[in-house]
């Protein structure tokens, strides 16, 4: 209930724990568990929760998963660190976060610009926020003298894109970015489309008939003919019925 001051203030005092109820209801002060909005005086943790943000102190272990990066571009792989915090540990506010990057190969040809991106790929994670924006950025370099196809057809722009794609399987794995799996009377869709499109062109031959495979057929377990899809990145689009289909992420221009 508001209180109207019809006379001049001449002093205030703070009221402590031990004040009286009666005390704390005349000057209009919130009483415990009534206008508080905690329930039976309950304390609000979520002032306890600690977020991530730049000043946090890194700690003596942190839990990781290193990813191998296999390229045409180099005889050497490249193997992808990524430090993992965990905030708020058992407790409901428990997550686990990106603090650091580390890229190890032989091949010391890119081994400036490798360091200079895991530092500023560490410091954005170290920062705190949504780091998710640095896998679009990452997919988004473009090489001058052309990209790649890795292992499943799917295809990479250049190198550091597939840092980006490395990044973005991680994020996946802790909870950062949804994972995007296919529902299943898509999944059986698309395999009823890709049993029926192998049976339409003969590709289901005996391995004693069979011609040896193209290093391009090895690379993609999709079509030889197939066409690459705008979406998903993989060389998995083929024509039926009149509609261009992606057998990797369902993709169709027919709905």
């Amino acid at each position: 209930m508001p209180v109207k001051i019809e006379k001049k203030i001449v002093g205030y005092t703070v009221a402590g724990k031990s004040a009286d109820k009666n005390e704390l209801e005349n000057t209009g002060l919130p009483v415990s568990g009534e206008s508080t909005g905690i329930a039976g005086g309950e304390q609000d943790t979520s002032a306890n929760v600690v977020h991530m943000h730049e000043k946090l102190q890194r700690p003596e272990m942190l839990v990781g998963s290193t990813y191998k990066i296999k390229t045409p571009l180099s005889e050497h792989a490249l193997y992808v660190t990524i430090n993992d915090i965990i905030l708020n540990q058992g407790t409901e506010h428990e997550r686990r976060r990106p603090f650091e990057i580390f890229i190890n190969s032989k091949n010391m040809d890119h081994f400036q610009w490798i360091v200079a991106l895991t530092r500023i790929i560490s410091a954005v994670f170290r920062k705190g926020g949504d780091a998710t924006f640095l896998v679009e950025e990452l997919h988004s370099v473009f090489d001058p003298r052309g990209g790649y196809f890795k292992k499943g057809g799917k295809y990479m722009p250049s190198l550091v894109a597939e840092i980006g794609d490395a990044i973005e399987c991680h994020m996946k794995v802790i909870g950062m970015i949804p994972a995007d799996e296919l529902d299943d009377c898509v999944r059986e869709h698309l395999q009823a489309k890709r049993a029926e499109y192998d049976s339409m062109t003969g590709v289901k031959e005996s391995k004693a008939d069979a011609a040896p495979a193209s290093e391009e057929q090895v690379i993609s377990d999709f079509p030889p003919d197939a066409q690459l899809c705008q979406k998903c990145h993989s060389k998995a689009v083929i024509k039926m019925d009149g509609c261009m289909t992606c057998l990797n992420c369902g993709e169709s221009k027919c709905g």
